[in-house]
C-alpha cells in the first residue's frame, strides 16, 4: 500500500483533532458532575461497572481486532461474526440481570440491583457496533469514527450534566454510561451503511475465532488484574473510598486512554497491513513509539508534581483526599504508554499467545501487590499498583521484543530524548512554582507550571534533544509532500 504512510498520519491527525475534543469534554464533565455529585454517587455505579467491564470484554471476542488484523475478509465473514457479537452481548446482558442480586448483597447496598440491570443494555448496544467499527478501521476511515466517538460523547455527557443538575445523582452517571455506546453503534451504522447478512456455516471463521479468543482472554486476564482493587475497595473499605480512588484512576487514566484510542487504532491497523514488510513496520512502530512515549512524559510529571493543584482545579475542594492517590498513580501513565504499542506489535504480528503468557505472569503479582496494600486504603493500594507495574516494565519490554526485529537497544533510543528532556523540564516547571507561586490561586500556579513545564520540554526535545527531523517527517507527510517512494527512515 504505497500511500499508507501518508494515510496513516492524516488518520492520526484526524483522530488526534477528536481525542482533543475528547479530553476536552471529558475533563469539563468531570469538573461539572464532581460538583453536582457526591463521591458516593461515583462510587455506586464504580461498583457496578467494575463488574460490567470484565462481561464487556466478552462482547467482543477479540472479533473486532481478528477482522482487522487479517490481509482479506469476507463479506460472509464480517456478517457472521456480526451475528455472533450481537448473540454474545446479549448473553452477557441476561448473566448481568441474573447476577444483579448477587452484586447487592455482595456491597450491602441494595439500590446497586436496578443499577445493574439498566447498565446491562449497555453490552447489548456495544455488540451490536463491534463489527461497524471493524470496517472502519479496515478501511482506515478514521475521521468517520473520530465524528462518531466525539458526538457520542457530546450526547453521553450532556444526558449526565443534565440529569445532576434535576437532581437525578447516580442515575445521571448511569444514564451517560448506557447512552455513549448506543449513540456511537448508531452513528457506526449510519457511517458504514453496512447491513449484515444472515449468518452462515463454513465461512472459514474458525481462525478468526481463535485469535479472537486468545485476544479475549488475554483482556480478560489484564481487566481483572487492573480492576480487581476498586472490587477490594469497595468491599472492605466502602462507597466513599471506591468514589475517591475511582476519580483519581479516571482521572490518571485520562491521558493514557485518549492517546492509546488515537494511536491504537490506526498503530495497529497500519502495523496488521505491513506483516510481510519488517523493515517498514519496524520503521512505523519505532516512530509512534517515540511519539507515545514523547507525549506522554510531560503528563506524567505534571500529574506527579502537580497532583494538588489538579484536583483541586479539576474537581474542586471536596476531593482533596483524592491527591495522594493521583500522584501515586501517576507513573501508571508512562507504564502503559510504554506497554500498549508493544501489545500492538504483538498482536498485528500475530504473535498473541506470547501477549497471553505475559499477562498470566503479571497479573498474580498485581493482585498480590493490592492485598499488601489493601489494609491502608486507597492510599495502599495506590502505591502497590503502581509500584508493582512500574516494577514489571523493562522485564515486559525485554519480553516483548524477543524475536522480533526490535531491539532492547531500540527503544531505549527512543525514550532516552523524551525522558531525559522531561526530567529537566519537570525540574525547572517545579522551580518556577517554589520561587513565583506560593501566593498564588491554585489554577494561576497550575498554569505557571505547566506552560513552564511544556514549553521548556518541546524546546529541550527539539533542540538539544535533536528530534526535529523525526516531526518534520512526519508534518511531511502530513500536507501531502512525502514522494509516492518510501523515504529514507529518520534516525530516532
Amino acid at each position: 500500500m504505497k500511500d499508507l504512510k501518508e494515510r496513516t498520519i492524516r488518520g492520526g491527525v484526524a483522530r488526534s483533532c477528536a481525542q482533543a475534543a475528547t479530553l476536552a469534554l471529558r475533563l469539563a464533565s468531570l469538573m461539572i458532575l464532581a460538583r453536582l455529585l457526591s463521591p458516593k454517587d461515583f462510587g455506586l455505579v464504580g461498583m457496578v461497572t467494575a463488574f460490567t467491564g470484565v462481561l464487556d470484554i466478552f462482547k467482543d471476542f477479540g472479533l473486532s481486532a481478528a477482522t482487522v488484523q487479517r490481509t482479506t475478509v469476507t463479506s460472509e465473514q464480517k456478517s457472521t461474526l456480526f451475528w455472533i457479537n450481537v448473540v454474545v452481548g446479549v448473553v452477557l446482558a441476561l448473566i448481568m440481570v441474573a447476577i444483579s442480586p448477587i452484586i447487592a448483597a455482595f456491597y450491602h447496598e441494595p439500590r446497586l440491583q436496578f443499577v445493574t440491570i439498566v447498565l446491562a443494555m449497555g453490552l447489548i448496544f456495544n455488540a451490536a457496533g463491534v463489527q461497524h467499527s471493524a470496517v472502519l478501521q479496515r478501511e482506515m476511515r478514521f475521521t468517520t469514527l473520530a465524528v462518531v466517538s466525539v458526538v457520542s460523547l457530546i450526547v453521553g455527557t450532556a444526558i449526565a450534566i443534565g440529569g445532576a443538575e434535576a437532581g437525578y445523582g447516580y442515575w445521571s452517571l448511569v444514564a451517560m454510561t448506557v447512552s455513549l455506546p448506543l449513540t456511537s453503534t448508531l452513528g457506526l451504522w449510519l457511517a458504514t451503511r453496512w447491513i449484515p447478512g444472515l449468518p452462515r456455516r463454513r465461512t472459514g471463521i474458525r481462525s478468526l475465532m481463535r485469535f479472537g479468543g486468545t485476544l479475549t482472554l488475554n483482556g480478560l486476564t489484564v481487566y481483572v488484574a487492573s480492576n480487581l482493587e476498586k472490587v477490594l475497595l469497595g468491599r472492605f473499605w466502602g462507597v466513599d473510598a471506591i468514589g475517591l480512588y475511582g476519580r483519581a484512576y479516571q482521572l490518571i487514566n485520562i491521558p493514557t486512554s485518549n492517546l492509546n484510542s488515537v494511536v491504537g487504532e490506526i498503530a495497529f491497523s497500519a502495523l496488521s497491513r505491513l506483516q510481510d514488510d519488517p523493515a517498514r513496520r519496524k520503521n512505523y512502530f519505532l516512530k509512534g513509539f517515540s511519539l507515545v512515549v514523547g507525549m506522554t512524559l510531560p503528563l506524567t510529571i505534571a500529574c506527579a508534581f502537580f497532583a494538588n493543584d489538579l484536583v483541586l482545579v479539576l474537581l474542586g475542594p471536596k476531593w482533596k483526599d483524592a491527591a495522594p492517590i493521583f500522584r501515586w498513580l501517576a507513573p501508571t501513565i508512562l507504564v502503559f504508554a510504554m506497554a500498549n504499542p508493544l501489545s500492538w506489535l504483538l498482536t498485528a504480528s500475530g504473535r498473541i499467545g506470547r501477549l497471553m503468557r505475559m499477562s498470566l505472569v503479571i497479573a498474580p503479582v498485581m493482585v498480590l501487590g493490592y492485598i499488601i496494600g489493601l489494609p491502608y486504603g486507597p492510599r495502599g493500594v495506590a502505591c502497590a499498583y503502581s509500584v508493582v507495574m512500574t516494577l514489571w516494565l523493562i522485564p515486559l519490554v525485554a519480553w516483548a521484543v524477543h524475536g522480533t526485529e526490535i531491539s532492547i537497544m531500540d527503544v531505549v533510543r527512543s525514550v532516552s530524548p523524551p525522558l531525559l528532556s522531561s526530567v529537566v523540564a519537570g525540574g525547572l516547571a517545579l522551580g518556577a512554582g517554589l520561587v513565583f507561586g506560593d501566593s498564588w490561586s491554585p489554577l494561576s500556579r497550575l498554569i505557571l507550571e505547566s506552560t513552564t513545564l511544556f514549553v521548556s520540554f518541546l524546546g529541550l526535545l527539539m533542540c538539544v534533544a535533536r528530534q526535529r527531523s523525526l516531526y518534520f517527517d512526519l508534518f511531511q507527510g502530513l500536507t501531502g509532500f512525502m514522494s509516492a517512494k518510501e523515504k529514507v527512515p529518520v534516525s530516532i
